[in-house]
C-alpha cells in the first residue's frame, strides 16, 4: 500500500495547514504610523464619516490606514506603492469602499502578520476594480462580515515556493462574504476560506497556483461559474457541510497528487453541471457522506474517481465520464456509492430495446484497479495492453472484487448537458500553449496507440465524444 499512502499524503497535504485544532491567525499588524506613510493619509485623517475621496492618477508611496467609513475612489488608475514593510492599505472601520486602484507591495512584509495589498478587519467593506501585485496576500478578510470583493485582479509573487507566499483572497471568520469576477494568478491558493459561512463565490478565475480554492470549516456556501486551473488541486474542500457547486470548471490540475475536485469530510454537498477535465484525478472523496453529483462532465483524466470506503451514501446521477483512463480507484473493498444513469465512454453494451440505456450494468472496477491500489509501480502500465487484458479477463471471470461497483442503468449516448460550461482554445494547459509545435508528435503517438489497441480504446471515444459535446 505504499503507493496509496504516498498519494493520500499528497492529496491531503492541505490538512496540515487547516487541520482540526488549528489556531486562528495572529493579531493584525500593529497600526503604526512611524514608517513610510502615503501622502493620501492626511486626506483620510481629515475626512468625515461618509465622505468620498477621489484620487487622481499618479504614484502615491507609503502605506494607508483607513479608520473611518469613507469611499476611496481612483480615477485614471492611481498607483498605491507600499513601503514594503507591511500591508499597503489597512481597513479598520466599517462601511469602507475602495475602487479603481493599482496596488504594489514591493514583495515585502511578514507572512506571519498577514501582510497584504488590502487587509480588512471590519464589516461591510467593498473592494472593486483593484489590481494588486507583489504582495504576500492579495486581499485579506479578517472578521469582515458582509465583505464584497469584485472585478479585481491579483498577481502574486512568481517563483516563490507556496510556503513563502499567501493566498490571493484569504477569508477568515467572515460571514456573508461575496467574491465575484476576480482574476487570481501565481499565489499559494487562489481563494482560501476558513470558518466563514453563508458566502457566494461567483465568476472568478484562479490559475497557475497550488490550489484554486482551499476551503475549511465553512458551511452553507455557493460556488458557481468559476474556473480553477493549472494547480495541484482545482478545489480542496474540507470539513464543511451543505456546499453547492454549479457550472464551475476544474481544469489541468496535474501531478503525482493532483485532483480536480477533492472532498475531505464534507457532507450534503450538491455538485451540478460542472466541467472537470484533464486532471490527474477527477474527483477525490474521503470520509464524506450524502453528497450528490448530477449532470457533470468528468473527462480526460487518468482516474475519473477516487473514492475511499470511509465515505457513504453518495450518488452520481446523469453525469458523463468521457475518455478517462480508468473510471474508478476504490480505496478499500467496497462502497455504497450509487451510480445510475451515467454515460461512460468506454462501455460497449448494446441497447436492444432502444430506451437509451445499455442492456447490462456497467462495471466501474476491475482487477487492474485492484492492483493499482497495492502496487507502487502499477500506474506505469495503466495504458498498456496488459492492463486492458486484465480488465477484460476480470469482467469475464471475476475473482478479486468482493463487491463490484456498478452503474445499473448506463446511458448509451452522451447526454445533452447544456448548463455545463465549455472548453475554449484559451483553456489549453500552459505547457501546451508554450509548446504548440510538439502537438503533432503527440497526436501521432496517440494514433499509434489506438491502432495497437484495435481501435476501441477509451482514447478513441474521448476524442469523438469530447468533440461532440465539450
Amino acid at each position: 500500500m505504499r503507493g496509496l499512502a504516498l498519494l493520500a499524503a499528497g492529496l491531503l497535504q492541505a490538512a496540515a495547514s487547516g487541520a482540526p485544532g488549528l489556531p486562528p491567525p495572529g493579531p493584525p499588524e500593529v497600526e503604526s504610523r512611524g514608517g513610510q506613510v502615503s501622502p493620501l493619509q492626511a486626506l483620510i485623517d481629515r475626512a468625515s464619516p461618509g465622505d468620498r475621496i477621489v484620487v487622481s492618477e499618479g504614484t502615491y508611496e507609503g502605506d494607508l490606514v483607513i479608520d473611518r467609513p469613507i469611499a476611496l475612489v481612483g480615477t485614471g488608475r492611481p498607483l498605491l506603492l507600499g513601503s514594503g514593510a507591511g500591508s499597503v492599505v489597512r481597513v479598520r472601520a466599517a462601511d469602507v469602499s475602495i475602487e479603481g486602484f493599482d496596488i504594489d507591495g514591493r514583495g515585502g512584509g511578514d507572512l506571519g502578520q498577514d501582510t497584504s495589498g488590502i487587509h480588512i478587519d471590519a464589516p461591510r467593506a467593498r473592494v472593486t476594480d483593484c489590481h494588486i501585485r507583489q504582495t504576500l496576500f492579495g486581499i485579506y478578510l479578517r472578521e469582515a462580515d458582509g465583505a464584497v470583493v469584485e472585478r479585481s485582479r491579483i498577481n502574486g509573487l512568481p517563483g516563490r515556493p507556496p510556503g513563502e507566499i499567501g493566498s490571493g483572497i484569504h477569508v477568515w471568520n467572515t460571514k456573508g462574504f461575496r467574491l465575484e469576477d476576480n482574476l487570481i494568478i501565481e499565489v499559494r491558493d487562489g481563494l482560501y476560506i476558513q470558518s466563514s459561512p453563508g458566502g457566494v463565490v461567483r465568476g472568478n478565475t484562479a490559475r497557475d497556483l497550488r490550489y484554486g480554492i482551499h476551503y475549511m470549516y465553512s458551511d452553507d456556501n455557493l460556488f458557481e461559474d468559476n474556473t480553477f486551473a493549472n494547480g495541484d488541486a482545482g478545489a480542496a474542500i474540507m470539513y464543511s457541510r451543505r456546499i453547492t457547486f454549479r457550472r464551475n470548471r476544474f481544469l489541468h490540475n496535474r501531478g503525482f497528487a493532483s485532483a480536480g475536485l477533492l472532498f475531505k469530510e464534507c457532507d450534503d454537498v450538491v455538485a451540478d453541471d460542472n466541467l472537470i477535465a484533464d486532471n490527474a484525478r477527477g474527483i477525490f472523496i474521503e470520509g464524506s457522506y450524502r453528497n450528490r453529483f448530477r449532470r457533470n462532465i468528468v473527462a480526460m483524466s487518468d482516474m475519473a474517481l477516487v473514492i475511499y470506503d470511509s465515505s457513504g451514501d453518495n450518488v452520481f446521477e446523469g453525469n458523463a465520464f468521457v475518455g478517462n483512463l480508468t473510471p474508478l480507484w476504490l480505496v478499500g473493498r467496497r462502497t455504497d456509492t450509487r451510480f445510475t444513469g451515467n454515460y461512460w465512454s468506454d462501455q460497449d453494451e448494446p441497447d436492444l430495446d432502444g430506451d437509451g440505456y445499455a442492456d447490462r450494468p456497467y462495471r466501474l472496477s476491475n482487477v487492474f484497479d485492484h492492483l493499482r491500489g497495492n502496487m507502487t509501480a502499477a500506474d506505469l502500465f495503466a495504458q498498456g495492453l496488459a492492463a486492458r487484458a486484465l480488465g477484460a479477463a476480470e469482467r469475464a471471470f471475476p475473482v478479486l472484487d468482493a463487491v463490484p461497483v456498478l452503474d445499473e442503468r448506463p446511458l448509451v449516448r452522451m447526454p445533452a448537458l447544456p448548463e455545463v460550461p465549455p472548453l475554449t482554445p484559451a483553456d489549453r494547459p500552459a505547457a501546451a500553449r508554450a509548446g504548440a509545435a510538439a502537438w503533432p508528435a503527440a497526436m501521432a503517438l496517440g494514433g499509434a496507440f489506438v491502432l495497437l489497441a484495435g481501435g476501441r480504446s477509451p482514447l478513441t471515444r474521448r476524442r469523438r465524444d469530447v468533440g461532440r459535446r465539450v
